[in-house]
């Protein structure tokens, strides 16, 4: 049985890492897969997946993309805002105003910006799941990424927000919070950093993009249909202590 069978779904940063992974479980799961970022490098692995050129710090992109999927398939069932950066370690004092703004423009604004093109859609089809990525630092604490940190909390509670808000509409927010995972992101990091969490991680490794994937393919599906204002972590353990 497939589990998001005729399902429309939105999945922005889908061109890679998490992103990819979910695009390409959640079409082999039967849904029509709205897949957007800013470039696309590579051809996906499966049926029923269209591209989407987004910038999702571009509200006017926004709302050009959601007209072009409402053009195609008449709905939207399932928006995973999962496109993120961290793009700067550095603390408040440090940091560049140019860089907090970078950051924030995409790992905060982005997922407003997708819910509020999407909700009204959503409402007016009588419901929706939506899924918004934040991170284990989105729960815990962790020196300097301030920037990161920063937007990754604003979206756990943006979340519980939309979810309160939306609840009588049938939509469905939840927040999904991956540990460190094998992603083209972390690979370009520091190794140094790298290897810092994972040794305070108590699996002691990289988590999968398709491990993060299993866990959207499920806050997007009927199975949660209980589900909403929470936060599925997946971390191996990270945030356990």
């Amino acid at each position: 049985m497939m589990r998001l069978k005729d399902k429309v779904c939105i999945v922005t940063g889908g061109a890679r890492g998490i992103g990819r992974a979910t695009v390409e479980l959640f079409a082999k799961e039967g849904a029509k897969v709205h897949a957007c970022d800013i470039s696309f490098r590579e051809e996906f692995q499966g049926s029923g997946i269209q591209k989407h050129k987004l910038d999702v710090t571009d509200f006017a992109n926004w709302e050009q993309v959601v007209k072009d999927v409402l053009a195609i398939d008449g709905r939207i069932d399932v928006l995973f805002n999962n496109a993120g950066t961290v793009h700067s370690y550095d603390g408040i004092a440090e940091i560049s105003i140019e860089d907090w703004n970078k950051v924030i423009a995409i790992n905060q604004t982005g997922p407003f910006y997708g819910m509020k093109t999407v909700i009204p859609h959503m409402r007016a089809l009588g419901g929706g799941s939506i899924i918004n990525t934040s991170s284990i630092w989105g729960i815990a604490g962790a020196a300097g990424v301030s920037a990161y940190t920063a937007s990754k909390a604003a979206v756990r509670h943006m979340s519980k927000n939309a979810a309160l808000t939306y609840v009588g509409d049938n939509i469905r927010v939840n927040s999904i919070h991956p540990g460190i995972i094998g992603t083209p992101m972390i690979e370009a990091q520091d190794a140094g950093i790298t290897q810092s969490i994972v040794d305070i991680t108590p699996m002691k490794r990289l988590g999968r993009p398709e491990e993060i994937a299993f866990g959207a393919l499920f806050l997007a599906s009927d199975e949660s249909s209980y589900m909403t204002g929470a936060e599925l972590v997946i971390d191996g353990g990270y945030t356990a202590p």
